[in-house]
Protein backbone atom coordinates (compact mmCIF):
# COMPACT_ATOMS: atom_id res chain seq x y z
CA UNK A 1 0.00 0.00 0.00
CA UNK A 2 2.67 2.20 0.81
CA UNK A 3 4.67 1.41 -2.27
CA UNK A 4 1.41 1.93 -4.73
CA UNK A 5 0.58 5.35 -2.69
CA UNK A 6 5.05 6.62 -2.93
CA UNK A 7 4.55 5.59 -6.80
CA UNK A 8 0.94 7.50 -7.40
CA UNK A 9 2.70 10.40 -5.33
CA UNK A 10 5.81 10.57 -8.03
CA UNK A 11 3.39 10.14 -10.82
CA UNK A 12 0.81 12.52 -10.34
CA UNK A 13 3.14 15.83 -11.24
CA UNK A 14 4.33 14.18 -14.46
CA UNK A 15 0.32 12.87 -14.97
CA UNK A 16 -0.52 16.67 -14.21
CA UNK A 17 2.47 18.16 -16.65
CA UNK A 18 1.60 16.00 -19.31
CA UNK A 19 -1.71 16.75 -19.46
CA UNK A 20 -1.41 20.80 -18.71
CA UNK A 21 1.12 20.22 -21.91
CA UNK A 22 -1.30 19.00 -23.84
CA UNK A 23 -3.79 21.73 -22.25
CA UNK A 24 -1.66 23.85 -23.68
CA UNK A 25 -0.47 22.60 -26.72
CA UNK A 26 -3.67 22.42 -27.72
CA UNK A 27 -4.36 25.87 -27.15
CA UNK A 28 -1.37 27.07 -28.53
CA UNK A 29 -1.44 25.61 -31.83
CA UNK A 30 -5.48 26.11 -31.54
CA UNK A 31 -6.09 27.90 -35.22
CA UNK A 32 -7.37 31.30 -36.17
CA UNK A 33 -10.42 30.07 -38.03
CA UNK A 34 -12.24 33.31 -39.11
CA UNK A 35 -11.85 34.96 -42.51
CA UNK A 36 -8.48 36.26 -43.54
CA UNK A 37 -7.61 40.30 -41.79
CA UNK A 38 -4.97 43.02 -42.25
CA UNK A 39 -3.66 43.85 -38.54
CA UNK A 40 -1.73 46.77 -38.31
CA UNK A 41 1.24 47.51 -35.52
CA UNK A 42 1.16 50.88 -35.16
CA UNK A 43 4.16 52.69 -35.29
CA UNK A 44 6.37 52.56 -31.50
CA UNK A 45 3.21 50.30 -29.76
CA UNK A 46 4.15 48.13 -27.41
CA UNK A 47 3.73 44.18 -27.19
CA UNK A 48 0.90 44.01 -24.51
CA UNK A 49 -1.27 46.27 -26.63
CA UNK A 50 -0.57 44.17 -29.44
CA UNK A 51 -1.44 41.21 -27.38
CA UNK A 52 -4.30 42.82 -25.84
CA UNK A 53 -5.57 43.59 -29.54
CA UNK A 54 -4.74 40.44 -31.62
CA UNK A 55 -6.61 38.64 -28.32
CA UNK A 56 -10.14 41.03 -28.63
CA UNK A 57 -10.20 40.32 -32.54
CA UNK A 58 -10.30 36.46 -32.10
CA UNK A 59 -6.98 36.19 -33.97
CA UNK A 60 -5.05 34.67 -31.02
CA UNK A 61 -7.13 32.11 -28.23
CA UNK A 62 -5.17 33.17 -25.29
CA UNK A 63 -3.27 36.16 -24.94
CA UNK A 64 -1.33 34.80 -21.48
CA UNK A 65 -0.10 31.91 -23.58
CA UNK A 66 1.31 33.96 -25.95
CA UNK A 67 2.45 36.09 -23.76
CA UNK A 68 4.61 33.64 -22.28
CA UNK A 69 5.70 32.15 -25.35
CA UNK A 70 6.83 35.86 -26.80
CA UNK A 71 9.26 36.00 -23.42
CA UNK A 72 10.58 32.16 -23.94
CA UNK A 73 11.34 32.77 -27.58
CA UNK A 74 12.95 36.90 -26.57
CA UNK A 75 10.89 37.77 -29.14
CA UNK A 76 8.29 40.81 -26.91
CA UNK A 77 10.44 43.31 -28.18
CA UNK A 78 11.35 42.54 -31.78
CA UNK A 79 7.60 43.02 -33.26
CA UNK A 80 7.86 45.47 -36.50
CA UNK A 81 5.19 48.06 -36.95
CA UNK A 82 3.33 47.63 -40.27
CA UNK A 83 0.21 45.86 -41.68
CA UNK A 84 0.22 42.12 -42.17
CA UNK A 85 -2.15 39.40 -43.24
CA UNK A 86 -3.23 36.87 -40.79
CA UNK A 87 -4.52 34.07 -42.38
CA UNK A 88 -7.33 31.39 -41.28
CA UNK A 89 -5.36 27.98 -39.67
CA UNK A 90 -2.77 30.07 -38.52
CA UNK A 91 -2.05 29.50 -34.73
CA UNK A 92 -0.05 31.50 -32.77
CA UNK A 93 3.04 30.56 -32.76
CA UNK A 94 2.80 31.29 -36.42
CA UNK A 95 0.79 34.85 -36.33
CA UNK A 96 4.23 35.81 -34.06
CA UNK A 97 6.73 34.74 -36.82
CA UNK A 98 4.37 36.82 -38.94
CA UNK A 99 4.24 39.99 -36.70
CA UNK A 100 8.59 39.71 -36.23
CA UNK A 101 9.51 38.01 -39.34
CA UNK A 102 7.19 38.69 -42.30
CA UNK A 103 7.15 41.50 -44.65
CA UNK A 104 4.60 44.32 -44.29
CA UNK A 105 2.12 44.84 -46.57
CA UNK A 106 3.74 48.13 -48.65
CA UNK A 107 1.88 51.04 -49.41
CA UNK A 108 2.06 52.47 -53.06
CA UNK A 109 2.48 55.82 -53.06
CA UNK A 110 3.54 58.17 -56.16
CA UNK A 111 5.34 61.47 -55.78
CA UNK A 112 4.38 63.10 -59.15
CA UNK A 113 7.14 65.63 -60.84
CA UNK A 114 7.22 69.55 -59.86
CA UNK A 115 5.97 68.97 -56.22
CA UNK A 116 7.94 70.57 -53.20
CA UNK A 117 9.07 69.08 -49.96
CA UNK A 118 5.70 70.59 -48.61
CA UNK A 119 3.67 68.83 -50.99
CA UNK A 120 5.34 65.48 -50.58
CA UNK A 121 4.99 65.31 -47.10
CA UNK A 122 1.14 65.71 -47.26
CA UNK A 123 1.35 63.32 -50.00
CA UNK A 124 2.91 60.40 -47.58
CA UNK A 125 0.95 61.82 -44.31
CA UNK A 126 -2.16 60.79 -46.50
CA UNK A 127 -1.01 57.74 -47.17
CA UNK A 128 -0.39 57.26 -43.35
CA UNK A 129 3.34 56.53 -44.23
CA UNK A 130 4.81 59.66 -42.00
CA UNK A 131 3.73 62.31 -40.65
CA UNK A 132 3.95 65.66 -42.27
CA UNK A 133 5.92 67.14 -39.40
CA UNK A 134 8.46 64.31 -39.16
CA UNK A 135 8.73 64.44 -42.62
CA UNK A 136 9.39 68.09 -43.41
CA UNK A 137 12.39 67.84 -40.12
CA UNK A 138 13.77 65.05 -41.75
CA UNK A 139 14.41 66.68 -45.07
CA UNK A 140 15.92 70.14 -43.16
CA UNK A 141 18.38 68.36 -41.58
CA UNK A 142 21.79 69.70 -42.53
CA UNK A 143 23.36 65.85 -42.33
CA UNK A 144 21.75 65.05 -45.90
CA UNK A 145 22.69 68.57 -47.20
CA UNK A 146 26.36 68.10 -46.58
CA UNK A 147 26.50 64.51 -47.58
CA UNK A 148 25.50 66.09 -50.88
CA UNK A 149 28.00 68.30 -51.16
CA UNK A 150 25.30 71.33 -51.62
CA UNK A 151 24.30 74.58 -49.96
CA UNK A 152 20.95 74.72 -49.49
CA UNK A 153 18.94 74.64 -46.82
CA UNK A 154 17.08 71.31 -47.37
CA UNK A 155 17.13 68.60 -49.64
CA UNK A 156 14.59 70.23 -51.94
CA UNK A 157 15.64 69.54 -55.54
CA UNK A 158 16.93 65.81 -54.42
CA UNK A 159 13.09 63.74 -53.40
CA UNK A 160 13.35 61.83 -56.53
CA UNK A 161 9.88 62.26 -58.04
CA UNK A 162 8.96 58.21 -58.65
CA UNK A 163 6.15 55.54 -57.09
CA UNK A 164 7.58 54.43 -53.75
CA UNK A 165 6.68 51.30 -51.60
CA UNK A 166 6.67 52.13 -48.06
CA UNK A 167 4.98 50.43 -45.11
CA UNK A 168 3.24 52.72 -42.89
CA UNK A 169 5.02 54.27 -40.30
CA UNK A 170 7.90 53.71 -41.81
CA UNK A 171 10.44 56.04 -39.99
CA UNK A 172 11.75 59.31 -41.66
CA UNK A 173 15.20 58.20 -42.41
CA UNK A 174 14.33 55.74 -43.99
CA UNK A 175 11.87 57.93 -46.46
CA UNK A 176 14.32 60.35 -47.33
CA UNK A 177 17.46 58.11 -47.90
CA UNK A 178 15.37 55.95 -49.92
CA UNK A 179 14.04 58.88 -51.83
CA UNK A 180 17.81 60.82 -52.04
CA UNK A 181 19.47 57.14 -53.03
CA UNK A 182 17.17 57.46 -55.80
CA UNK A 183 17.83 60.40 -57.47
CA UNK A 184 21.84 59.31 -57.22
CA UNK A 185 20.93 56.59 -59.35
CA UNK A 186 18.61 58.07 -61.50
CA UNK A 187 21.12 60.95 -62.40
CA UNK A 188 24.72 59.20 -61.94
CA UNK A 189 25.21 58.88 -65.63
CA UNK A 190 24.40 62.59 -66.61
CA UNK A 191 27.40 64.66 -67.67
CA UNK A 192 26.98 67.39 -65.30
CA UNK A 193 30.22 68.86 -66.87
CA UNK A 194 28.65 70.09 -70.28
CA UNK A 195 26.83 72.88 -68.63
CA UNK A 196 28.23 76.31 -67.26
CA UNK A 197 25.94 75.68 -64.10
CA UNK A 198 27.33 73.73 -61.26
CA UNK A 199 25.61 70.67 -60.47
CA UNK A 200 23.45 72.42 -57.75
CA UNK A 201 22.46 75.35 -60.20
CA UNK A 202 21.66 72.40 -63.02
CA UNK A 203 18.92 71.11 -60.39
CA UNK A 204 17.69 74.60 -59.46
CA UNK A 205 17.26 75.66 -62.58
CA UNK A 206 15.57 72.64 -63.72
CA UNK A 207 12.83 73.01 -60.36
CA UNK A 208 12.22 76.10 -62.36
CA UNK A 209 11.77 74.52 -65.94
CA UNK A 210 9.72 71.53 -64.07
CA UNK A 211 7.36 74.39 -62.62
CA UNK A 212 6.30 76.63 -65.76
CA UNK A 213 5.50 74.00 -68.00
CA UNK A 214 3.08 70.98 -68.03
CA UNK A 215 4.28 70.19 -71.78
CA UNK A 216 7.01 68.11 -71.31
CA UNK A 217 8.23 69.14 -75.47
CA UNK A 218 8.70 72.78 -73.84
CA UNK A 219 11.35 71.95 -71.42
CA UNK A 220 13.95 72.34 -73.68
CA UNK A 221 12.87 75.52 -74.74
CA UNK A 222 12.36 77.00 -71.31
CA UNK A 223 15.49 76.16 -70.37
CA UNK A 224 17.41 77.86 -73.22
CA UNK A 225 15.29 80.86 -72.10
CA UNK A 226 16.14 80.37 -68.40
CA UNK A 227 19.91 80.42 -70.00
CA UNK A 228 19.94 83.27 -72.34
CA UNK A 229 18.56 85.18 -69.57
CA UNK A 230 21.19 84.32 -67.20
CA UNK A 231 23.95 84.76 -69.44
CA UNK A 232 22.47 88.63 -70.36
CA UNK A 233 22.42 88.93 -66.32
CA UNK A 234 18.75 89.70 -67.08
CA UNK A 235 16.52 88.55 -63.79
CA UNK A 236 14.54 85.51 -64.06
CA UNK A 237 11.29 87.00 -63.27
CA UNK A 238 9.89 83.63 -62.69
CA UNK A 239 6.25 83.14 -60.73
CA UNK A 240 7.19 79.85 -59.42
CA UNK A 241 10.12 81.33 -57.54
CA UNK A 242 8.23 83.77 -55.75
CA UNK A 243 5.39 81.76 -55.00
CA UNK A 244 7.74 78.82 -53.43
CA UNK A 245 9.43 81.93 -51.55
CA UNK A 246 6.04 82.95 -49.62
CA UNK A 247 4.97 79.08 -49.87
CA UNK A 248 3.75 78.96 -46.18
CA UNK A 249 1.66 81.92 -46.65
CA UNK A 250 0.38 81.70 -49.81
CA UNK A 251 -3.19 81.19 -50.89
CA UNK A 252 -2.82 80.36 -54.72
CA UNK A 253 -3.35 83.47 -55.54
CA UNK A 254 -0.44 85.48 -57.07
CA UNK A 255 -0.49 89.25 -56.49
CA UNK A 256 1.29 92.26 -57.28
CA UNK A 257 2.56 92.49 -54.14
CA UNK A 258 4.02 89.05 -53.51
CA UNK A 259 5.93 89.83 -56.78
CA UNK A 260 7.40 93.28 -54.80
CA UNK A 261 8.43 91.12 -51.72
CA UNK A 262 11.48 90.34 -51.86
CA UNK A 263 12.76 87.06 -50.78
CA UNK A 264 16.01 84.79 -51.34
CA UNK A 265 13.39 82.92 -53.99
CA UNK A 266 11.68 85.86 -55.55
CA UNK A 267 13.98 86.34 -58.82
CA UNK A 268 12.06 89.17 -60.03
CA UNK A 269 13.76 90.69 -57.00
CA UNK A 270 16.87 88.94 -56.77
CA UNK A 271 19.55 88.10 -59.62
CA UNK A 272 20.60 85.22 -60.72
CA UNK A 273 19.05 81.86 -59.40
CA UNK A 274 17.20 81.76 -56.42
CA UNK A 275 18.86 80.13 -52.84
CA UNK A 276 18.34 76.52 -53.77
CA UNK A 277 15.89 74.14 -55.64
CA UNK A 278 11.90 75.19 -55.48
CA UNK A 279 10.78 71.50 -56.30
CA UNK A 280 11.66 68.13 -57.03
CA UNK A 281 12.77 68.36 -60.77
CA UNK A 282 11.47 64.97 -63.06
CA UNK A 283 15.21 63.36 -65.12
CA UNK A 284 13.61 65.04 -67.94
CA UNK A 285 14.04 68.23 -66.89
CA UNK A 286 17.22 67.84 -65.41
CA UNK A 287 18.48 66.68 -68.97
CA UNK A 288 16.84 69.81 -70.19
CA UNK A 289 19.21 71.86 -68.81
CA UNK A 290 22.12 70.08 -69.49
CA UNK A 291 21.14 69.84 -73.14
CA UNK A 292 18.59 73.63 -73.47
CA UNK A 293 17.84 74.36 -76.70
CA UNK A 294 19.85 76.97 -78.83
CA UNK A 295 17.54 80.01 -79.88
CA UNK A 296 17.35 83.80 -78.83
CA UNK A 297 14.20 83.97 -76.89
CA UNK A 298 13.94 85.49 -73.69
CA UNK A 299 10.27 85.58 -73.23
CA UNK A 300 7.69 83.25 -73.11
CA UNK A 301 3.61 83.73 -72.14
CA UNK A 302 1.63 81.19 -71.32
CA UNK A 303 -1.12 80.35 -73.90
CA UNK A 304 -3.15 79.16 -71.09
CA UNK A 305 -3.22 75.46 -72.29
CA UNK A 306 0.27 74.31 -70.44
CA UNK A 307 1.97 75.64 -73.48
CA UNK A 308 3.70 79.19 -74.32
CA UNK A 309 4.70 81.57 -77.12
CA UNK A 310 8.22 82.74 -77.10
CA UNK A 311 9.82 85.90 -78.34
CA UNK A 312 13.35 86.99 -78.74
CA UNK A 313 12.46 91.19 -77.84
CA UNK A 314 10.04 93.02 -75.12
CA UNK A 315 7.77 94.76 -78.15
CA UNK A 316 6.95 90.93 -79.03
CA UNK A 317 6.58 89.86 -75.42
CA UNK A 318 3.77 92.79 -75.06
CA UNK A 319 2.30 91.93 -77.94
CA UNK A 320 1.78 88.01 -77.17
CA UNK A 321 1.02 89.28 -73.43
CA UNK A 322 -2.36 91.40 -74.80
CA UNK A 323 -3.35 88.38 -77.07
CA UNK A 324 -2.91 85.37 -74.73
CA UNK A 325 -3.48 87.46 -71.55
CA UNK A 326 -5.63 90.38 -72.02
CA UNK A 327 -8.57 88.77 -73.83
CA UNK A 328 -10.79 86.78 -71.50
CA UNK A 329 -12.05 84.68 -74.25
CA UNK A 330 -8.59 83.08 -74.68
CA UNK A 331 -8.21 82.12 -70.68
CA UNK A 332 -10.98 80.09 -70.61
CA UNK A 333 -11.80 76.45 -70.59
CA UNK A 334 -8.32 75.44 -70.93
CA UNK A 335 -5.73 72.98 -69.46
CA UNK A 336 -2.43 71.93 -69.97
CA UNK A 337 -3.82 68.03 -68.50
CA UNK A 338 -5.86 68.15 -72.26
CA UNK A 339 -2.29 68.49 -73.87
CA UNK A 340 -1.52 65.31 -75.98
CA UNK A 341 1.90 64.31 -74.93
Amino acid sequence: MKRAFLISTLLAPIFAAFFLTIHFSIIFFSPYSGEEVTFTVRPGEGFSSVNGRLAKQGLISDARLFHYYAKYTERMNKIKAGSYKIAPGQHMGEILDTLVDGVPILTSVTIPEGKNLYEIGKILESKDIISYKDFVEEVKKQEYVEELGIAAPSLEGYLFPDTYKFAPGTPAPIVVRTMIDLFKEKTSSLNFGKSHLNPHEVVILASIVEKETGAKFERRTIAGVYLNRLKKRMRLQADPTTIYGIWENYNGNLKKKHLLQKTPYNTYKIPGLPKGPIANPSLAAIKAVLNPEAHSYIYFVSKNDGTHVFTSTYKEHLKAVDYWQRNAARRKGKSWRDLKQ
